[in-house]
């Protein structure tokens, strides 16, 4: 993976053929260019699908025999998900295809006839041109989280959905039981208990209830409120016996899912500490599994990389300078880049901030400086693009975490805490 587009552009020789490919969900559409951006061909229409694919192939031979270049870069946008199995294809026969940002494509499409008009034989042949132009990227081939993103949609869609059936039906429960996910709750929602279930039983047989779900943590004072909450419930109190069940079968979807969730974190576990440094990592006070499995699904073999600006980049947290003669405009990130892997960040710098000392004074120090402190939000991308710093040594070296290091590798902390 190049870092610079001078790189990138030393790949494009007068033996390079570029075949741009407009991706759509039934039929692509390929253009092919030379290195000066000629056309070098008709366009090729052709099938989402095995027989299009090579239909594809021969069709690229065919041109790169006649035209004498045999060095092949084949270039599209990674938007939607019709593109990846193409891209998966073109790689499995050991193929360079590489992905262009589709602003940079939108951006171009006036150079060659001054018109933003869109269709797909000129889509195709504007993102030859952007990939000859060195401005492309190669694709991280990799779906390692959807499963588990898929599943904690669920398991929020159902949580949604249990809310919405205890506002309906009884309010009040929520009060007693700020968390209805804990073991208590789950016993009685799962059992279909209601305000006028609850307000026929005694004190005595809800404690009788409780101590089947939790053996400890809940007591006769929290049964008290319960029984209270019921007596003054505002509910409704028609449909009752739909709504019981209702309620215990989204409890037992929320358990399902649950399970399976556990599962899945566990297989993940198992699979990412296989990787070099993924225990080091893991090891980071403040950092789970789960970070560094995301991590590394959305950014995939660290060997791939000269420089974590790279995935700094990759990540859209590159800054960019919005400054014009004397005006000098606020510097933000660029949010370009993969915006999964920007949340992954985002989230794993706030437990860090707040449980890694190291990190705690590096959140303390960049919103408290002299010069350009940072908000809390703004301290968290700082802290995240430190992370990816962190991961890439860890990664590439093997080696594990010294916070007392990164800190002495901070002048400006370092004169700071000699001063205090």
């Amino acid at each position: 993976m190049d870092f610079t587009q001078n790189n990138r552009l030393e790949q494009i020789t007068d033996e390079t053929l570029i075949i741009g490919i407009d991706v759509a969900k039934h039929k692509h559409v390929a253009r092919a260019i030379d290195d000066r951006g000629r056309d070098l061909a008709k366009r090729l229409v052709f099938e989402n699908g095995l027989a299009g694919f090579k239909e594809l192939l021969d069709w690229t031979q065919n041109l790169s025999e006649e035209t004498n270049r045999p060095d092949l870069i084949f270039g599209m946008e990674p938007t939607g998900h019709y593109w990846l199995n193409l891209a998966y294809y073109l790689t499995a026969q050991q193929l360079h295809a590489v992905v262009v940002n589709p602003s940079k494509v939108k951006q171009t499409k006036e150079l060659d006839d001054d018109s933003p008009t869109k269709n797909d034989t000129k889509d195709a042949k504007v993102i030859a041109q952007v990939v000859r132009a060195g401005r492309y990227h190669d694709p991280i081939l990799l779906e390692g989280m959807k499963l588990h993103d898929m599943m904690q949609q669920d398991l929020s869609s159902i949580k949604a959905q249990v809310q919405n059936a205890l506002d309906r039906y009884f309010p009040e429960f929520t009060t007693v039981f700020k968390d209805w996910t804990k073991k208590t709750p789950i016993h009685f929602l799962k059992k279909g208990y209601l305000p006028e279930d609850i307000v026929s039983c005694s004190e005595e047989a809800l404690m009788v209830e409780v101590k089947q779900a939790a053996k400890r943590g809940v007591g006769i004072k929290r049964v008290q409120e319960l029984k209270h909450a019921a007596e003054t419930s505002v509910g409704l109190t028609v449909g009752l016996a739909m709504a019981r069940q209702e309620i215990s079968y989204l409890i037992d979807q929320y358990l399902a899912i649950e399970k399976r969730i556990e599962a899945h974190e566990a297989r993940l576990e198992e699979l990412v500490l296989q990787v070099s440094g993924a225990s080091q990592m893991v090891a980071i006070k403040g950092v789970g599994v789960l970070t560094v499995a995301g991590f590394f699904a959305e950014v995939g073999d660290l060997s791939n990389y000269k420089d974590p600006r790279q995935i700094i980049k990759l990540a859209g947290l590159n800054l960019q300078m919005n400054q014009s003669g004397i005006f000098k405009g606020q510097t933000t990130i660029t949010k370009r880049g993969r915006r999964r892997l920007r949340s992954i960040l985002y989230l794993a710098a706030r437990p860090l901030s707040a449980n890694n000392d190291g990190f705690k004074q590096l959140h303390h120090y960049y919103k408290n400086r002299a010069n350009n402190p940072l908000t809390g939000k703004e301290s968290f991308v700082a802290l995240g693009r430190k992370l990816i710093k962190i991961f890439y040594v860890i990664g590439t070296r093997n080696c594990a975490f010294d916070g007392e290091r990164m800190m002495r590798d901070i002048p400006q902390l370092k004169s700071l805490q000699e001063a205090a």
